[in-house]
């Protein structure tokens, strides 16, 4: 799931709850990270194209990145857990 516990543990979803509610949720929140990634993504390479941009927005745009660097790898460890779940019923 794309988010942490009150820890700052990853958390998951407990097999067999791939398409309940909770999961419907963690899947509508992945993918609004990834559209706000790739939107700044755009949005970054307009700017690091500029070779006047201001420092301050040099900054920003490299903190939103690492921002959506930090969501998208949390989406792939999640989707990954996920694989290698499958990777163990599968072989069961």
């Amino acid at each position: 799931m794309p988010w942490r516990d009150g820890e700052g543990r990853p958390a998951y979803l407990a097999p067999g709850n791939e398409d309940g509610p909770l999961a419907r949720l963690a899947d509508s929140v992945e993918d609004e990270q990834l559209r706000d990634a790739a939107d700044v993504l755009k949005h970054s390479l307009a700017v690091l194209a500029n070779p006047k941009a201001p420092p301050q927005e040099l900054r920003f745009v490299g903190e939103q990145l690492a921002v959506c660097l930090a969501a998208v790898i949390t989406v792939a460890d999640s989707r990954g857990a996920q694989l290698h779940q499958g990777d163990r019923t599968a072989g069961a």
